[in-house]
């Protein structure tokens, strides 16, 4: 099969409901489809670096292995007043040691991989390509900025900028992809006719985030653009400009999930939802 030129991978974070797109990448490596972009925020960014590093499984296994180590995930550890998820533990200990992310390859594939993060002083979103990181540690270092979820977990400092989860700014980075001229495939995490609510967590943003008038703007109104986004990603699917996979179930997997069982069934749905629609995604992708 011809594949166009340009394919673009668009990947929502979520957290541990990411799960869901490990599967669809998983089945995705196995058609070898020939993306020319990767874009993920918070867990889409995880899920994309195990992507374009080649590991399909390690999706898999960084989300289901340690969910219930207290290293991983600990609500005591948060009333402490430290992370909800053990950053150092996700972004440095895994993928360092336990279960090693193989940056070279990532380094060295030839499709680009967008982190997406959020600038707390202005409240703009920010990309961050791969080969602008020079480093396995600032590749690490970009993605824990681009999953750290205010109040639980810490701003991220790099390079002067101070920065915390792509998803606040830039839920889904499409008008980027759609922007480098690409044919966009979308993985979202929540099912069709999902609305945003908005935040009942502002004002202790506020009291927690004081410098951060920028961040603060964003938190308030996020409900409101995430949810015209969501419209207009449904109008493009409609008019066949886009291509989208989401979750038809979710198991009552949240941002947080303890349950492996669930973990595994959301991940396999995902791989069958994949399969299912392999037909009509690659006559999509085709010239």
């Amino acid at each position: 099969m011809q594949y166009d030129a340009n394919i673009g991978l668009v990947l929502e974070g979520g957290g541990l409901r990411g799960i869901f797109s490990s599967g669809v990448l998983r089945h995705f490596d196995d058609l070898r489809i020939p993306f020319t972009s990767v874009y993920g925020v918070s867990m889409g960014a995880c899920n994309g670096a195990n992507y374009v590093s080649k590991q399909p499984e390690r999706n898999r296994i960084t989300s289901t292995r340690f969910v219930n180590d207290s290293r991983y995930l600990s609500f005591l550890r948060l009333l402490k007043g430290g992370d909800l998820f053990g950053m150092d533990f996700i972004f440095r200990e895994i993928p360092l040691n336990l279960v090693p992310i193989d940056y070279e390859t990532l380094r060295d594939n030839p499709v680009k991989f967008w982190i997406g993060v959020t600038d707390c002083v202005s409240g703009k979103p920010v990309l961050f390509e791969k080969d602008m990181l020079s480093t396995r540690e600032e590749l690490l270092t970009v993605m824990r900025a681009s999953a750290s979820l205010p109040l639980i977990a810490e701003p991220v400092e790099f390079n002067g900028a101070i920065y915390m989860d792509g998803g606040i700014a830039n839920p889904i980075p499409v008008q980027q992809c759609l922007a480098q001229g690409e044919k966009p495939v979308l993985v979202l995490t929540q099912p069709a006719g999902y609305r945003k609510r908005a935040s009942k967590s502002v004002k202790v943003c506020k009291w927690r985030y004081p410098r951060y008038s920028g961040l603060i703007h964003v938190i308030e109104r996020r409900h409101e653009e995430y949810n015209d986004l969501l419209a207009a990603i449904e109008a493009k699917e409609k008019r066949g400009d886009i291509f989208v996979l989401r979750p038809e179930n979710t198991f009552d997997v949240g941002r947080v999930c303890r349950d492996q069982r669930k973990l595994y069934a959301l991940y396999d749905s995902g791989y069958m939802l994949a399969r299912e629609r392999s037909e009509e995604l690659l006559e999509f992708l085709s010239v």
